[in-house]
């Protein structure tokens, strides 16, 4: 690897290090961001993953541009956005202005993930460089995961909750100004033109799907909701067949048809829905239910983090010593202990117990989803590689937004039951039942206190177990796909 091709990749990587970030440190700021803007159950899930949700409906049609129109140019046009969106966020004034801004930042992000992705596939066109290179790049994400935290907890310690989303905007800046000078411009030389009816399918079939699952979460079923699933469900039909009609169309079906291609996207997809609605949960777990500072509760999740670096920087190696199928296995064992760990967690005590299980599950993740994106972007054309990149990151912060939604949902709705006869302020967060405890007489704050915490661990323990059986579906299913690839 030459000098230029390494800055060229600490540029790439900066984006990933960014959104990572951007994606770890909210959960830090909940309990702040909920004291100042007070927002109901439903707007804090909002909060959370509206930007996931917008990331993910844009990130093929961005993908797409990004092969008609310049990666590069995307890169710097989103980066710019992305800084911009952090500073509205930063000093949103109530909870409907910070969910506009997080959705504003999911669209600036859409641009950033399938252009970094794209771009490394045409700069490494060597394949040994590629697959280090991807490691890296992953290890960005990690990176910024572990370092997520720790920053977070300081600023939220010594600024406002808004500080988490204003050190994004000079990160944002740098890529601006190093893109241009470092990066080679690369699309499709024969892309088509783009799909509008597409894009708005593409939209069809995520949004009504989410918005049902949340109002079940917070209404129970209703006819509004379940209309609004099958909604998403046909759109998600029409989206597919329309593509495999399209001589150019947003998603290469073909693809999928791909035994590799396809089992890597569900692994990445199934690992990322876990992870991400556990970092939410458990942020919140520990600084809520343990009482720990935001500061404290990073450090307790920094191991977590930072060993998914390191597994992801071996995966490539160990991959070709013992092979994809088993490197991918190997680290999904690894997450589904880490998720069975997380059941012995308690009210009072459980802070050993997550740093071990989070420490497992990143391990896992590290060495799992290197070697699925270096298997997803080898599978593409050159020309296809923005979008192929766009499918994977889609996969991922679908998986991320979806297990916050309905994880988080699950968590929210077992909280729910549980506290039933607590106040109406009480049983909307476990933010707010601390607020109403501190407002009552001492014995009965306290009464509620120890309910509000309970019933939120036991959300936590729940989801913990429905996630082990999630991930340990998917091992069964990938290792039966991969395997039966490697005997044709």
């Amino acid at each position: 690897m030459s000098a230029k091709q390494g800055w060229a990749l600490a540029v790439l990587v900066l984006p990933v290090l960014l959104i990572s970030i951007d994606m770890t440190v909210l959960g830090f700021a909940v309990p702040f961001l909920s004291e100042d803007l007070s927002p109901t159950s439903s707007q804090l899930l909002w909060i959370v993953d509206v930007y996931g949700f917008v990331l993910a409906g844009l990130l093929v049609t961005m993908g797409s541009l990004g092969d008609r129109f310049g990666r590069r140019r995307l890169l710097v046009i989103g980066s710019a956005a992305f800084a911009a969106a952090s500073v509205l966020a930063a000093y949103a004034p109530t909870a409907e202005t910070l969910i506009a801004a997080r959705a504003l930042l999911g669209l600036a992000g859409a641009t950033l993930m399938p252009t970094t992705l794209g771009l490394m596939r045409n700069l490494f066109p060597d394949d040994r460089q590629r697959r280090f290179a991807i490691a890296v790049w992953a290890s960005g994400f990690s990176a910024g995961a572990a370092a997520g935290p720790v920053i977070g907890g300081w600023l939220l310690e010594h600024f406002w909750w808004g500080s988490v989303f204003l050190m994004a905007a000079p990160v944002s800046l740098a890529v601006v100004l190093a893109a241009p000078l470092l990066l080679p411009e690369s699309k499709n030389p024969s892309p088509g033109t783009l799909d509008l009816a597409s894009v708005g399918l593409s939209f069809m079939a995520m949004f009504p799907f989410v918005y049902g699952i949340k109002t079940i979460a917070e209404h129970g079923l209703t006819w509004a909701a379940a209309a609004a699933i099958l909604v998403g469900a046909v759109s998600a039909v029409w989206f597919v067949r329309r593509q495999a009609r399209l001589e150019h169309p947003l998603i290469d079906v073909a693809l999928f048809r791909l035994r590799r291609f396809s089992a890597s996207l569900a692994t990445n997809f199934t690992i990322v829905f876990a992870m991400i609605s556990a970092l939410f949960l458990l942020t919140q777990y520990l600084q809520l239910v343990l009482g720990f500072s935001p500061m404290e509760a990073g450090l307790l999740l920094l191991p977590g983090m930072a060993v998914s670096v390191v597994t992801g920087l071996i995966a490539v190696r160990l991959s070709e010593r013992v092979g994809m199928v088993r490197t991918i296995l190997g680290g999904l064992v690894f997450v589904i202990v880490g998720f069975a760990a997380m059941t012995f967690i308690g009210v009072d005590q459980g802070a050993v117990v997550v740093a071990v299980a989070y420490t497992l599950i990143g391990a896992g993740a590290g060495l799992a989803q290197t070697v699925t994106n270096d298997a997803i972007l080898a599978a593409a054309p050159a020309d296809r590689a923005g979008a192929a990149s766009a499918i994977s990151e889609t996969a991922y912060e679908l998986g991320g937004a979806m297990g916050v939604a309905l994880l988080g949902s699950l968590a929210t709705g077992i909280y729910r039951a549980e506290l039933g006869e607590a106040p109406h302020a009480a049983a909307e967060t476990l933010g707010e039942a601390v607020h109403v405890a501190a407002a009552m007489p001492a014995e009965a704050g306290d009464a509620l206190l120890e309910a509000a915490r309970t019933a939120f661990t036991d959300g936590v323990r729940t989801t913990s177990i429905v996630a082990a059986a999630l991930v340990l579906i998917a091992a069964v299913a990938v290792g039966r796909a991969l395997r039966a690839k490697a005997q044709d």
